[in-house]
C-alpha cells in the first residue's frame, strides 16, 4: 500500500502542477477562453492513461509459466529505469514554470488551440503511464494490491496541489518531492532485484549462489510468522516498500547494492550542481513568476 501511495501521490501531483501552472498562466495573461482546450487535454489523457491501464493489464494476465517471470522481470527493470529517471528529471527543473510559459506562448502565436491541447494531453498521458508501469511492478514485488494506496494517494496529491496554488501561505513543494524522492529511490533498488530475481526464476540470468542468508523459517510456529519474515509485520512492509528479501541471491544483493552507490553518486553530482547556483525554493510564487 505504501509504495503505491507515494508513487500515485509524486505523479498525481506534477499533474496537478502541470495543469495549475498552465491554468494560471492563461489567467494572467487573460485568455481563459483556453480554458476549455485545456480540460479537453486533460480529460483525453486521463482517458487514454485509463485504456493503456487496461491494456497492460490485459496483456499481463495473458502470460503464465516461465513468460509470466520474464515479463514480471523486465516490468520491473523498466519500472525502476523510469522512476530513477524520472527522479533524476525533477531534480534538474529548475525553471519548469517559465519553460511551460514559453511552450504555451509558442502554441497560441498559431491562433488555435490544438498544440495546447497536445501539450497538456501528453503531460498528463505521460504521467499517467508511468504510473500504470509503476504499480504493476509495486504489485508484483510486494504481492499485494495497491487500489487502497494509489486511491490514497491520489487524494493526497489534489489536496496538496489545491494548497499550493490557492494557500494563503508559500508552499515549498521541493520538500515534498525530496522526502518522496530518497525512499523511491529505495523501492527502485528493490524493484531492480526483484527483477533480477524473477529473471534467474526464468533461467535467463544465472544464479551462481541461490541464498546467501536465509532468514525465512521453514516451519511456521504457532500459525505465526516471525517478525522478520517476509510475509511477518516488518518483513511484510520491508518487503513492499524497500525490495526486503530474506533468502536473497549472491545477484539480488549485488544489483541492490549496485543500484543504491549509482543513485548515491549521481544524487550527490546534482547536488553539487545545484549548490553552485542556489536558486530559491519553488513556492507558490512559482505561478506569478
Amino acid at each position: 500500500m505504501i509504495p503505491s501511495l507515494i508513487i500515485t501521490f509524486r505523479e498525481v501531483l506534477e499533474m496537478a502542477l502541470i495543469v495549475g501552472i498552465v491554468l494560471g498562466y492563461l489567467s494572467q495573461i487573460r485568455r481563459k477562453d483556453y480554458n476549455k482546450v485545456v480540460y479537453a487535454g486533460i480529460g483525453f489523457g486521463i482517458l487514454a492513461s485509463i485504456s493503456g491501464a487496461i491494456l497492460f493489464h490485459n496483456l499481463a494476465g495473458g502470460f503464465t509459466g516461465r513468460t509470466e517471470e520474464i515479463f514480471e522481470g523486465i516490468t520491473m527493470l523498466i519500472g525502476a529505469l523510469l522512476l530513477t529517471t524520472m527522479l533524476f528529471w525533477m531534480m534538474k527543473q529548475r525553471n519548469i514554470a517559465t519553460d511551460l510559459k514559453q511552450k504555451i506562448d509558442h502554441q497560441l502565436e498559431s491562433q488555435h488551440g490544438w498544440g495546447l491541447f497536445l501539450l497538456v494531453f501528453v503531460s498528463i498521458l505521460r504521467e499517467g503511464i508511468e504510473t500504470v508501469i509503476f504499480l504493476s511492478a509495486s504489485n508484483v514485488a510486494s504481492e499485494s494490491n495497491s487500489l487502497i494506496g494509489g486511491a490514497v494517494g491520489i487524494l493526497l496529491a489534489m489536496v496538496v496541489g489545491y494548497l499550493f496554488f490557492f494557500s494563503t501561505k508559500d508552499i515549498d513543494i521541493k520538500r515534498f518531492f525530496n522526502y518522496t524522492s530518497f525512499i523511491l529511490v529505495l523501492f527502485a533498488a528493490g524493484l531492480v532485484a526483484h527483477g533480477v530475481h524473477e529473471l534467474q526464476e526464468a533461467g535467463i540470468i544465472p544464479v551462481i549462489i541461490e541464498h546467501i542468508w536465509d532468514i525465512n523459517p521453514a516451519v511456521v510456529i504457532k500459525g505465526e510468522f516471525p517478525l522478520l519474515h517476509e510475509k511477518g509485520l516488518i518483513g511484510g512492509i520491508l518487503k513492499g516498500l524497500f525490495g526486503y528479501n530474506g533468502n536473497p541471491t549472491l545477484l539480488e544483493v549485488i544489483s541492490y547494492v549496485i543500484y543504491l552507490v549509482s543513485a548515491a553518486w549521481l544524487w550527490k553530482r546534482e547536488t553539487d550542481r545545484k549548490a553552485l547556483g542556489m536558486t530559491r525554493p519553488v513556492t507558490t510564487n512559482l505561478v506569478n513568476s
